[in-house]
């Protein structure tokens, strides 16, 4: 075997590993990346790209539908489900070369494609070389998790990874799982004319705040979307074409195809991490808050750290790690201001605290603005007035974001912006933003903050009166 020396060996090139591989090489340090997959990981060619090509079909198919409420005659439209998924493969054909081996070895990394494993603390094997490197980085991401349902290994089911390549429109589409892959590929089937069935063993969208989850539930129902909560699979059964879900009460649905989304499980198997002194826990790599992890020369980001599952998530720690490995300043991790988002319609998104953790955390002190979408007159004149903006402030300052309704991971963005700097929210309320558009909701709900100081004060009332007759 052949010997590399480096000064920094990253292992998965998913959005983790690319800025991590991508910022350092052009800092001036060697960079040797390895990954025994695809380029670009899951969110370019199983994940956040698909998904939203699919969603962006979907959406494409429901507008047809509802031309009504803007004196436009409404169609079914004609699918051609085959074309869709076209769609979807061309663009990830274009985000590719981005993320490309060749893009990164222009760079001037070293890519080496390849299953990477720990030999030794400070050594890694990969397709029969030895890199031995001053620091490694786990940005392995994660996979699909399959929970041990009675009948599954038995039935053929989709994941993630493989629905995007079907090319035939299901009939019938039964989902396991209510969170947000979940609830955005139910959307979107059921707007490119399948039957969907949504099983949820708890709540769907539970992760959310309860208030802005419930307004997109309602409106994909409202769609034709049926779902189920507190609805735990026992068994499946069946075939291809024919499959059979039996619920905890008894309850039998049959569909024709199965996706499973219950959540991710982080990929760490076969890297050795035993014999590299790295602890971990099923959630992922051990790290403390700079990310660094039992072994002094290893570290973990994105999925492998075992903390939120979000691609921003991973390029964020990305920008961490470059700050102490390249330029060895000291750098933590929050996850205070990272935010969410789910492209269902209307979107959902979330940052920092939801009610009920504020209310936990601060007690009285929080207040809670309300802002509806009904009173935006840019989604008046769309006609997407269904949504809800809650924010959670804290002697002045927001702790937390809410927002269901058009839009929303673009609008989520100001209030993480706000949380990340500490502003106060005078300052939101100071902004002046363009008429007529969605973003002026947030205007409005900082505003209120003071509204009850300024039009509900009677001993400012009185300082009025007194300008207003003796003011020269």
């Amino acid at each position: 075997m052949t010997m590399i020396e480096t000064d920094i060996c990253i292992i998965g090139a998913g959005s983790g590993g690319l800025s991590v591989a991508a910022g350092a090489v052009q800092m001036g340090a060697r960079v040797v990346l390895v990954e025994a997959g695809e380029m670009g990981g899951d969110c370019l060619n199983a994940g956040c790209v698909p998904s939203k090509a699919l969603i962006a079909a979907g959406k494409a198919a429901q507008a047809m539908r509802d031309g009504a409420k803007f004196g436009i005659t409404p169609v079914e439209p004609q699918i051609d489900f085959s074309a869709v998924k076209d769609h979807v493969a061309k663009v990830i054909a274009t985000i590719a070369p981005v993320d490309s081996q060749e893009r990164f070895e222009g760079l001037g990394v070293q890519v080496i494609r390849a299953f990477g494993r720990f030999i030794g603390p400070d050594r890694l094997e990969a397709g029969g070389q030895i890199i031995r490197a001053r620091r490694f980085v786990i940005a392995t991401g994660s996979r699909p998790f399959v929970p041990p349902i009675s009948g599954l290994d038995t039935v053929p089911y989709l994941t993630n990874e493989s629905i995007f390549a079907l090319r035939d429109r299901p009939e019938h589409l039964i989902v396991i799982g209510g969170g947000p892959i979940g609830m955005e590929m139910a959307q979107a089937h059921r707007r490119l004319g399948c039957r969907v069935t949504v099983i949820e063993g708890a709540k769907a969208l539970g992760r959310d705040d309860p208030d802005t989850a419930a307004i997109v539930l309602q409106n994909l129902r409202d769609e034709g979307v049926e779902i189920l909560e507190d609805a735990p699979v026992v068994r499946i059964a069946g075939q291809a074409g024919a499959l059979e879900v039996t619920l905890a009460d008894g309850r039998q649905l049959h569909g024709t195809h199965l996706l499973v989304a219950v959540g991710r499980k982080v990929a760490l198997q076969g890297l050795g991490l035993d014999v590299a002194g790295v602890a971990q826990t099923p959630k992922g790599v051990t790290v403390g808050a700079d990310l660094r992890s039992s072994n002094r020369r290893i570290y973990a980001v994105g999925d492998a750290a075992g903390g939120l599952q979000f691609t921003h998530m991973a390029g964020y720690h990305a920008g961490i790690l470059i700050r102490q490995l390249v330029l060895g300043l000291p750098a933590k991790a929050t996850t205070r201001h990272i935010p969410w988002a789910t492209y269902t319609e209307p979107e959902l998104a979330q940052v920092g605290l939801t009610e009920a953790e504020a209310r936990k955390a601060h007690g009285q002190a929080l207040t809670v603005l309300r802002q509806e979408f009904h009173h935006n007159d840019r989604a008046q004149a769309e006609a997407k007035t269904k949504g809800l903006l809650k924010v959670m402030v804290v002697k002045g300052r927001p702790v937390g974001a809410s927002i269901a309704g058009p839009q929303a991971g673009e609008l989520i963005g100001l209030w993480a912006l706000a949380i990340a700097s500490r502003m106060k929210i005078s300052a939101i309320a100071g902004m002046v933003a363009p008429y007529p558009t969605l973003g002026e909701i947030s205007k409005r709900a900082a505003g209120a903050y003071f509204s009850p100081k300024l039009f509900d004060n009677p001993a400012l009332k009185r300082f009025v009166w007194l300008v207003q007759r003796y003011l020269p």
